[in-house]
């Protein structure tokens, strides 16, 4: 360990035992009985109901809702699931107020709408418990499909074909499906190990089978996966972190949020993860206000998340944000980074240029400041690792894989969803949509 601040800033327990568990308890609890049935008699059931558009997945909301207040939450579980078999996962981490809680009737109306997501949790959470399944695995038709990832597009793709009977190959690359569900999504949103127990209620359906350690461009080539199977769907995601490009690669203490995040969630025991006391985040995004709020719930004195445009450009929900101030995150606005300050190879602080815009353009102000730290994430976006498809004879575009509205690629026999793809917009629920509407597509190229 290099001497200085980061020696001294970084530390594990730095709470009391106890404080562990109730900082990364459920962020938002579980409806019961009386809570589901009060809450759906606030709908209206609206005919042509604006939720239900604003759903990527189409998920027919008010018949869900009207078969809670009819006390057939199992009822409301397979509608929910019908269309989205990761309902129990979006109930969770959808950003709801920005989709079909934002358009919600009531929301208009009051600027309280129903509350869609933890009546859609109600539903998926009492089928789950009482394992209730609702498909099985169709009359095998002797076609063998590939496909890569075991995240939420990949899962999704594989459920729907193994429904029409397909016998599915699932190359994952780390140790346990899930995806961004398993390794990126912060962990006071999905506690108690419940991606896990989603992917199993999953792939009960019977048919699909998870291969772990195969990496895409290391173990797998879709030049050969296209020679072996019927089809291939990718979805894959965003392997690649962007880069600062500020030299700060060999500076202890500068680190990718996304790792931090992974690292986190897989811990067994959160008093033994190193944080330090002055954390600086770098980004707007979603994974920019976990990883600033998990570094707060772990015992840092003070997260800056620091943005280079205004709070209306954040990627990350308005409710998001609330979320991370509630929590006492500093957001600051019109920052860019230009220099990662260190002493003896540990990072001390990093160096923002003050912003603004002009005729529409972002330009420095040659104001400049130095935001004290012993440890940094960076979370400036994914990229996709186009090396990976050098055999593929996929188009990309824009650094993505380019799709059509059924996921098809520009190979015959190679579809493709979710983040990874020029369609896909970093929500799970998308990737979900994606993945279950190349199923189909899939499907029909199969069979005729």
């Amino acid at each position: 360990m290099t001497q200085g601040i980061y020696k001294t800033g970084v530390a594990a327990q730095r709470l009391e035992a106890d404080a562990y568990a109730e900082n990364f308890s459920d962020l938002h609890p579980a409806f019961d009985w009386h809570e589901a049935q009060v809450e759906a008699d606030r709908c209206y059931f609206c005919y042509d109901a604006p939720c239900q558009t604003a759903c990527p997945t189409d998920i027919d909301i008010p018949m869900f809702i009207r078969q809670i207040a009819a006390d057939n939450p199992i009822g409301a579980a397979k509608t929910i699931f019908d269309q989205n078999i990761f309902g129990g996962m979006c109930a969770r981490v959808c950003p709801t107020e920005t989709l079909c809680e934002e358009v919600c009737v009531r929301e208009i109306a009051e600027g309280k709408p129903v509350q869609i997501g933890r009546l859609q949790r109600f539903a998926t959470d009492t089928a789950m418990a009482e394992q209730k399944q609702f498909y099985q695995r169709g009359r095998a038709t002797g076609r063998r499909v590939a496909v890569i990832g075991a995240g939420p597009a990949g899962l999704a793709c594989a459920h729907r074909l193994a429904m029409h009977g397909h016998a599915v190959k699932v190359f994952e690359a780390k140790e346990q499906a899930g995806g961004l569900n398993e390794y990126g999504i912060a962990a006071y949103k999905t506690p108690n190990g419940f991606a896990q127990a989603e992917v199993d209620y999953i792939t009960a359906i019977g048919g699909i089978d998870i291969e772990y350690g195969k990496a895409l461009g290391r173990d797998l080539a879709v030049g050969d996966l296209v020679k072996d199977y019927d089809a291939v769907f990718i979805g894959a995601g965003l392997g690649a972190v962007n880069s600062l490009g500020l030299g700060a690669g060999d500076i202890a203490g500068v680190e990718n949020a996304v790792d931090f995040i992974s690292e986190l969630r897989q811990a067994d025991d959160l008093a033994g993860l190193p944080i330090g006391r002055r954390v600086v985040v770098i980004g707007g995004g979603m994974t920019a206000i976990d990883a600033a709020v998990q570094a707060k719930l772990l015992g840092a004195e003070d997260v800056t998340i620091c943005y280079r445009r205004g709070k209306e450009n954040m990627n990350a929900s308005e409710f998001e944000q609330d979320l991370a101030t509630s929590k006492g995150v500093a957001i600051r606005h019109w920052v860019k980074p230009v220099a990662v300050t260190s002493e003896d190879g540990a990072v001390t602080g990093v160096e923002f240029e003050y912003t603004r815009l002009e005729g529409g353009k972002l330009v420095g102000t040659s104001e400049y400041f130095v935001e004290p730290a012993d440890q940094v994430f960076r979370a400036i976006g994914q990229r996709l690792d186009e090396t990976v498809f050098g055999d593929a004879g996929v188009d990309l575009d824009g650094g993505r894989i380019r799709t059509d509205a059924e996921g098809r690629t520009s190979h015959p026999k190679v579809w493709a969803g979710g983040d990874c793809t020029n369609r896909g917009d970093d929500l799970t629920v998308t990737a979900v949509a994606e993945g279950r509407d190349a199923a189909e597509s899939i499907h029909k190229a199969l069979v005729g």
